[in-house]
C-alpha cells in the first residue's frame, strides 16, 4: 500500500484498489483511476494492489487484504473505497459489511463523472439510462441484505416483492429512456440528412479522453467550449463552423472522449452520440503526443471506430501536445500524420492544409439541359449532390445542379452555361 500526501482536506478521500490477476496494466490503470478520481472530486490517501491468480468471489481482493485496507482507512479518515475491477452487488454488500466504508466500482466512479458532466437533453438521457441498466443486474444482490429471497418453501416474503417491483420499475424507465433517445436520435438523423443533401462537410474529432479535443475545437473556430486538464471535461458533442484555405466551409464536431475499458453500458448508451464520427468525411484522431501511453490511447480509439464501422472513412492522425515534446516528429514520418500543439497554435495551418486535401472534392454549381432520354442523370445527382431548381422545355429539362465530381464526366457536354463554381 503507497500512501499519497492528502492535499485537500475538503475533498472526499479515497482508497483505490486492483486486484491484479493479470489481465492488463494493472499499476498503469491504477493511475488512469486516480486522474477519474480527480475528475470526480476525490483525494487519493493511497492505492492498493492485490496481486491474485483469480477474483475473490466475496471480496474481489480477500479478506485478509480487505481487513488491512480498513485498518487504514479508519487511521486516515478515509470514507471511499474505489475499485479499479468490476463489483458484482454481493462483493460491494461484503466489502462494506467488512469495511463499514462505502464502496464503489470503475463503472460507478465514470457514471458518477458522466451524471456531472452531461449538460444536454440527449447527455442526461444517456447517462441516466447506462445508470439503470448498470442498476437492474445488481438489485438482486443488493436486496438479500434487507429480507430471505428466493422462490421455495420458507424463503418467500416481502423483500422479494420490493424486489421485483423496483425490477419493473426501472425496466419501465429503460424503456422509457430508450423511446426518448430514440426521437433525439431520429432528430439528429434528420440533421445529418440534411447537412449532405445540402452538400455541408463534416469533420468529426476523436479520441482518447483529455488528449485536447476540445481544446483543438476552439483554436481552429473559437468555440468557447470546456476544455480542462480532466478526463471527460466534455460529454455533449459541439458542432462549429471551420473555414478552409479553399475557401469552402465545413462543420467540426467534438464527440465524447474515449478511454480503455469502457463500460459497454456506456458505449451503448453513447451510440449515438459517437455516430457523428461514423457519418463524418474526415476523422481527427487526435493523440496526447505528450503521454507515455499514447500508442495504447491511440489503439484504444482505432478499436472502437472500426466497431462503429467507421472503416471506410478518412483519418488524419493529429499528434497534440508536441510543445511538450519537440522530438515527437522524428518518430512519426507518417503523412496521414500531423503534429501540432493546440495550446500553443503551433502547427495549425499545416493541419487546415491537411484537412482540405483530405476532405472530398468540392460539388460544382452547373445549369445543365439534359435530354429527356437522360433523364436519369437527375436521379443520380440527387443522390450524391443536388437539385436546387428544373425546368421541362422543349429542348429538354434545364436544371441548376449541385454536381459531385464523380458525376462530373458524365454531364459535362450538357452544360448550359459558364456560371460554374468550384
Amino acid at each position: 500500500m503507497t500512501t499519497t500526501e492528502i492535499r485537500h482536506d475538503e475533498l472526499t478521500k479515497a482508497v483505490l484498489i486492483c486486484a491484479d490477476i493479470g489481465e492488463y496494466d494493472a499499476e498503469r490503470s491504477l493511475d488512469e483511476l486516480e486522474e477519474l478520481a480527480v475528475t470526480a472530486k476525490a483525494d487519493t490517501a493511497a492505492k492498493v494492489i492485490q496481486k491474485r491468480e483469480s477474483y475473490d468471489n466475496a471480496t474481489c481482493i480477500g479478506a485478509g487484504r480487505l481487513k488491512e485496507v480498513a485498518a487504514f482507512c479508519r487511521e486516515n479518515d478515509v470514507s471511499l473505497l474505489i475499485f479499479d475491477n468490476e463489483l458484482t452487488a454481493t462483493q460491494i454488500r461484503n466489502i462494506e459489511n467488512l469495511t463499514e466504508i462505502r464502496t464503489i466500482d470503475r463503472t460507478t466512479l465514470i457514471l458518477d463523472i458522466f451524471a456531472q458532466r452531461a449538460r444536454s437533453k440527449e447527455g442526461r438521457l444517456q447517462v441516466e439510462l447506462a445508470q439503470q441498466k448498470y442498476r437492474l443486474p445488481r438489485l438482486a444482490g443488493l436486496g438479500t441484505s434487507l429480507s430471505r429471497l428466493g422462490g421455495g418453501i420458507g424463503t418467500r416474503g416481502p423483500g422479494e416483492t420490493r424486489l421485483e417491483t423496483d425490477r419493473r420499475h426501472i425496466r419501465r424507465r429503460i424503456r422509457s429512456l430508450e423511446a426518448e433517445l430514440a426521437a433525439v436520435e431520429k432528430q439528429r438523423n434528420l440533421r445529418r440528412k440534411r447537412r449532405k443533401k445540402d452538400n455541408i462537410l463534416s469533420v468529426a474529432i476523436v479520441g482518447y479522453t483529455n488528449a485536447g479535443k476540445s481544446t483543438l475545437l476552439n483554436a481552429l473556430t473559437n468555440a468557447g467550449v470546456l476544455a480542462e486538464d480532466k478526463l471527460f471535461a466534455t460529454l455533449d458533442p459541439t458542432a462549429r463552423a471551420l473555414n478552409l484555405p479553399d475557401g469552402r466551409k465545413v462543420l467540426l464536431i467534438d464527440t465524447v472522449g474515449l478511454i480503455r475499458r469502457l463500460p459497454h453500458h456506456l458505449i451503448e448508451a453513447f451510440h449515438s452520440t459517437l455516430e457523428e464520427a461514423v457519418s463524418a468525411d474526415l476523422i481527427l484522431h487526435v493523440c496526447d503526443a505528450a503521454s507515455e501511453d499514447a500508442a495504447s490511447q491511440a489503439e484504444v480509439t482505432e478499436k472502437l471506430l472500426a466497431e462503429l464501422g467507421c472503416g471506410d472513412i478518412p483519418v488524419l492522425q493529429v499528434l497534440n501536445k508536441c510543445d511538450l515534446v519537440p522530438q515527437i516528429q522524428s518518430l512519426f514520418p507518417n503523412e496521414d500524420s500531423v503534429f501540432i500543439s493546440a495550446k500553443t497554435g503551433f502547427g495549425l495551418d499545416t493541419l487546415l492544409q491537411k484537412i482540405t486535401q483530405k476532405l472530398p472534392s468540392p460539388a460544382r454549381h452547373l445549369f445543365l439541359l439534359l435530354p429527356y432520354q437522360e433523364g436519369s442523370l437527375l436521379s443520380q445527382i440527387r443522390k450524391s449532390g443536388q437539385v436546387r431548381a428544373e425546368e421541362y422545355t422543349d429542348r429538354g429539362i434545364l436544371a441548376e445542379c449541385m454536381v459531385s465530381p464523380e458525376l462530373f464526366t458524365l454531364v459535362k457536354d450538357y452544360i448550359q452555361s459558364d456560371h460554374t463554381e468550384s
